[in-house]
This record gives C-alpha cells, sequence and structure tokens, in this order.
C-alpha cells in the first residue's frame, strides 16, 4: 500500500504537503484554541507536521494515518526529533472509512477528502470518530476566481471546473450539510510558493542522482513545465484552505 511514486519523488523533503507554511500551521493550531490533552485524529497526515508540532506546543495527543510509507517513517521520525513519540503515532495505512474507537476533540481531514468521495462524505466520515462538542477540520481547494475557460481549469490540475467551488460556495456548502464554520485559515500565493517551488530543487536534486531511473523521464518532464504551468495557473486561480467546523445545534 502506498501513494504512486511520483508523489513520494515530488514531496520528499516536504514536511506539510498542502500549501501551508510552518507559520500558517501554527496560526491554525492557535485559532482552534487547543487545549492540553486534546485528542486530534488526522487522516492523510503526510510527514505529520500538524500533530507534532501540535503535540509539542499545544499538548494535543492523538494519531495519524497516511497510505505513505515514506511519510509515514519521516512523521515518526519526525515526533521523535521533537520529543513527542509518546504523545502521537502514526500509522501507515488507507484513511478511507477509518473510524477511530477513541473519540478526538478534532478530526481533521486536510487535502485529502478523496478518503470520503469529497468533501460530504469525508465531513460524514470524520464524524464518526468526533466526540460532541469537537471540531472537525478539512483541508480543501478553491477557486479564488473562476477559471474562464475549462482549458485554464486543467492546466490547474482540476478535472473541470465543477471540481471546485468559489470561496463563498464551499462556505454554504458547510452549512448545508449542518455545520457552523468556526474558523479558517487560508493559504496565499506565498505558501503556494513554498509548497509548489519546493518540488522543482526536489526533483532537480533526485535527476542528479538517479538519471537511469525508470521515473528519470517523467520527473524530467515535471521539471521542465511546472514553473510555467504553476504561475500561470494555479497560482492565479487556485487557492486552498482549511475550515473548522462545528456541528449546528
Amino acid at each position: 500500500m502506498d501513494i504512486p511514486r511520483i508523489f513520494n519523488i515530488t514531496e520528499s523533503t516536504h514536511r506539510i504537503h498542502n500549501p501551508f507554511t510552518p507559520e500558517k500551521l501554527a496560526t491554525l493550531g492557535a485559532a482552534l484554541r487547543l487545549e492540553k490533552g486534546t485528542r486530534v485524529l488526522d487522516l492523510g497526515s503526510g510527514s505529520g507536521e500538524m500533530l507534532c508540532t501540535w503535540a509539542r506546543d499545544y499538548g494535543v495527543i492523538g494519531a495519524g494515518i497516511d497510505m505513505s510509507q515514506l511519510f509515514t517513517d519521516q512523521a515518526r521520525l519526525r515526533a521523535e526529533e521533537l520529543g513527542v513519540a509518546d504523545q502521537v503515532k502514526f500509522i501507515h495505512g488507507d484513511a478511507a472509512g477509518c473510524v477511530s474507537n477513541e473519540k478526538a476533540g478534532v478530526a481533521a481531514c486536510l487535502g485529502a477528502t478523496w478518503i470520503g468521495g469529497g468533501v460530504s462524505g469525508t465531513i460524514e466520515l470524520l464524524a464518526q470518530s468526533l466526540r460532541p462538542g469537537g471540531i472537525i477540520l478539512i483541508g480543501e481547494p478553491y477557486w479564488r476566481q473562476l477559471p474562464p475557460t475549462e482549458d485554464v481549469a486543467k492546466g490547474c490540475l482540476a478535472g473541470s471546473i465543477s471540481d471546485f467551488l468559489l470561496l463563498p460556495e464551499l462556505l454554504r456548502v458547510f452549512g448545508h450539510l449542518g455545520y457552523d464554520v468556526v474558523e479558517l485559515v487560508l493559504a496565499d500565493q506565498d505558501s503556494w510558493d513554498r509548497y509548489e517551488a519546493a518540488k522543482w530543487l526536489t526533483m532537480r536534486r533526485w535527476l542528479e542522482a538517479n538519471p537511469d531511473d525508470e521515473l528519470a523521464k517523467e520527473v524530467r518532464a515535471q521539471l521542465t513545465s511546472e514553473p510555467v504551468r504553476y504561475a500561470a495557473y494555479t497560482r492565479e486561480y487556485l487557492g486552498w484552505g482549511a475550515f473548522a467546523l462545528m456541528l449546528q445545534w
């Protein structure tokens, strides 16, 4: 079980596998007013930066699950590095359908809502692991401005314009699903740069070390095309945010 190898290559040096900087991740933790001992479940936990830094800074406990063996190993090393391995654990596995026996104060899925078939299904999945009064945390793309054509949407690596919503429409969807939006932290173009541009140096270094690898041509093609594609499309049109939700009553 693993994610496609190309992602393990291009994001191998990332600590955060979303367009967030460490500062934005810290802002999100502060915004949630996390209390010591809060249990956090993170589905699609990547290299574990959110859980590890929040365990260090706020005293949370919990678990993360991710399909990438590489990222899971990196998360365990990060927990050791920050001295929080007794507070958080990381599991290599498929987060789709995962329900925790221990109810969480925060149930999160940042940037992997495919595990529930989309936003609605992922919220429904996370709710099954949430204690009463807890917070669901969803990370999801949205259109900063509506692409003028389907080709522009595809340039953002979307299948079509209909794949994502404008921000007000996405917030409205959360309400229709029966949740209050109680906090949000949004990526900006600088944090998108840190997420995307960091891949390019990683790819260049990997190509230098692995010129005869079976994926070398694919990595070379991405390194050639990605800077222009990103600048022309994703950077201008695509947003991303982490949204904190609580059940309406």
